[in-house]
């Protein structure tokens, strides 16, 4: 059975838009259940009750981002979440850099840091209030006592 050149295009054409689009709902879907998380909507109310991260952004308007999911800062499993959330405002935008835990008698999640940092360095401890320029973000979660473990090499991808 013969099968002309043409048909082959075409069908290659539909499988590659087929794949496509089957790719680009997943994407979106994923992104859409990470921004209704429980653990993405209490940094980001964090942050928005944050007066002066507010005002170093220029927020509002306050635009926050997709985060990005080949990043190695996102980490999630069952009991923990790090998220790096990207975030703008008027005049600069930042990370919001989250690590929250899940309490086992209640089942919701309680944030454990919340630390935005502005693009040029400034950084601001949500969970405390002013602004804490001194400790780099990327050590915050070392210098803090948690009542979890924080090893990344017992997460999954």
């Amino acid at each position: 059975m013969r099968i002309s050149t043409h048909k082959l295009q075409q069908l290659t054409i539909f499988t590659t838009v087929l794949t496509g689009g089957g790719i680009c709902t997943m994407y979106y879907l994923m992104q859409k259940n990470f921004a209704k998380s429980e653990y993405h909507r209490l940094a980001v109310e964090r942050l928005e009750n944050h007066p002066e991260a507010m005002e170093g952004l220029g927020a509002p308007p306050l635009k926050v981002h997709n985060i990005h999911l080949s990043d190695k800062d996102n980490r999630i499993d069952q009991n923990i979440a790090k998220v790096k959330i990207p975030v703008t405002g008027s005049k600069t935008g930042g990370y919001l850099y989250t690590i929250a835990s899940k309490d086992p008698a209640t089942n919701g999640w309680q944030l454990k840091l919340a630390t935005l940092q502005l693009r040029e360095g400034r950084t601001f401890d949500l969970l405390t209030g002013p602004e804490q320029p001194s400790v780099p973000v990327e050590h915050q979660a070392e210098t803090r006592e948690y009542d979890v473990d924080l090893d990344q090499s017992k997460w999954s991808r």
